[in-house]
């Protein structure tokens, strides 16, 4: 949103003459009073937008390029794969069983990880294989069967909770960390971490500058852009109203991406888990009393592929058996069954749905009798469990189907409009023709000390959970100090060599 400049602008985006040179401190009567209140805050406020918008900005225009490239990938991955996920409506369903034994027959390599049940008419079961050569360890291999024939339709590699194919899995990974492993996956949390300062930010300067006159002229005033303006101001005003707009959605995209960020995430989980309000999780253990549900914290939003493989029991009821217990305890479709990982454990029904209504319940069989021996309800998840849940799925397209996607998309354009706006400000902001002239220092010395004792202790708390706001931070403040010390000993050589 609007970087403002610390003095006034002509109607053309050029400074007045009597505007301070670049790199002066600002002075009081520029920012509209003493240094108290918003007038003192203003400056600061400003520089951090400014030099935030600049730096990260490549950052975010990668993530919003990507972003928009996922929120089309669902709609794509059923066009391209529809061979393989779709079968014409059948009459009646073959047992699981004879339909897990086609796919063996077509694919014996490898070990059943997961069996996932045609869950609509004209949708193919998917047979879920771990330990194929050729596949990454941390995917299986999905093998399609018709449920009525059980034709094998085909195999491919398949990624997560979210069942994403090769197209969704590499458009996944680009948005999330290039295709570069862990170490890509902090660009990503860079991003999210600063997005909603910078949103915050240019949010509290577009609304203050619509501070006078009547509300609704305010309202209307911040809410579209002039389009009778020209130059620097056409290009802010545009810039701002949008901002608002997407403010909302853009601070929903960063808390929602730092959910399950590596450092953040692992900080917001651990917090999550202090306050007791972690995602639980069936207990899949059988033969004696249980220890209680564990908890799926951690994997929220990582793809994760199912693992483990039939316990090895010679008395067990299989996987018909198994998804009628669960039936029974309301666990409708969608729905994966993982097999025991070994003897002592048991089968685990989990309802797979991320669209709204979401379908979370997960049930454990016990393998040789049948039985049900847990089962977590998603209506009993704490309260940030569930938050967590829909946000997640809400980042990634799933909880409202088309319409969440959409949404996405539009708010990725917002991004990718907001972030050319700004660098265009930024260019037009030049003194005749000079690119980028930069915010004056000195912001801090305007704002209250009572003022700016809160905001080093709030930048320290949240450095501490979000370290890729408050390393970055406190290495531009480092940096800015130092060349402002460099510059004040260049200007005194200076004044004393004139003198």
């Amino acid at each position: 949103m609007s970087a403002e400049p610390v003095v006034p602008d002509t109607e053309d985006g050029t400074p007045p003459p009597d505007a301070p040179p670049p790199g002066a401190a600002p002075r009081t009567a520029d920012l509209g009073g003493g240094p108290r209140g918003w007038s003192g805050l203003r400056p600061l406020v400003l520089r951090l937008h400014f030099y935030a918008g600049v730096l990260v900005a490549p950052f975010l225009l990668v993530a919003a390029v990507t972003g928009l490239l996922y929120a089309a990938s669902t709609q794509a991955e059923n066009i391209v794969y529809d061979h393989e996920l779709r079968v014409p409506a059948g009459t009646s369903e073959l047992p699981l069983s004879q339909q897990i034994a086609a796919a063996r027959k077509a694919h014996p390599e490898g070990e059943i990880s997961a069996i996932r049940p045609s869950p609509e008419a004209g949708a193919t079961t998917r047979v879920l294989l771990s330990g194929v050569k050729g596949v990454d360890p941390e995917h299986t291999l999905a093998v399609f069967v018709n449920p009525y024939t059980g034709e094998v339709r085909g195999a491919l590699e398949q990624y997560g909770t979210s069942g994403a194919l090769p197209l969704r899995t590499w458009i996944d990974d680009l948005h999330r960390n290039l295709h570069l492993g862990d170490t890509g996956r902090l660009y990503s949390e860079l991003a999210a971490s600063w997005l909603w300062v910078i949103t915050g930010g240019g949010l509290v300067l577009w609304l203050a500058r619509r501070r006078t006159g009547p509300v609704k002229r305010k309202l209307r005033a911040t809410a579209f852009p002039d389009r009778s303006a020209t130059g620097r101001r056409r290009a802010m005003s545009f810039h701002g109203s949008v901002g608002v707009w997407a403010a909302l959605g853009l601070f929903f995209l960063s808390a929602t991406g730092l959910t399950w960020s590596t450092y953040a995430g692992a900080n917001v989980t651990d917090l999550r888990a202090a306050l007791g309000q972690a995602t639980p999780a069936v207990s899949s253990a059988v033969g004696g009393e249980h220890a209680g549900h564990g908890s799926m914290d951690g994997m929220e939003g990582m793809d994760m592929g199912g693992s483990g493989g039939p316990g090895g029991s010679s008395a067990d009821v299989g996987f018909d058996a198994v998804l009628k217990a669960a039936r029974a305890e309301g666990l409708d479709n969608p729905v994966e069954i993982v097999p025991p990982a070994g003897p002592g454990t048991a089968y685990t029904v989990s309802q797979i749905q991320r669209s709204w209504p979401e379908k979370q319940d997960a049930a454990a069989v016990d393998p040789a009798t049948g039985q049900v021996t847990d089962v977590v309800r998603f209506e009993d998840y704490p309260l940030l469990a569930k938050l967590s849940r829909w946000g997640i799925d809400a980042h990634m397209g799933s909880l409202f189907g088309l319409p969440n996607q959409i949404a996405l998309a539009v708010l990725a354009l917002a991004l990718v409009f907001l972030i050319v706006w700004g660098y265009r400000m930024w260019w037009q902001r030049g003194r005749a023709g000079a690119f980028g002239r930069p915010i004056a220092r000195g912001a801090w010395r305007q704002v209250p000390s009572y003022v700016l004792a809160s905001l080093v202790v709030a930048i320290g708390v949240l450095g501490y959970y979000l370290p890729l706001l408050g390393i970055p931070l406190a290495a531009f403040l480092v940096i800015d100090i130092a060349l402002g010390r460099l510059a004040d000993r260049r200007g005194k050589r200076t004044g004393a060599a004139g003198a």
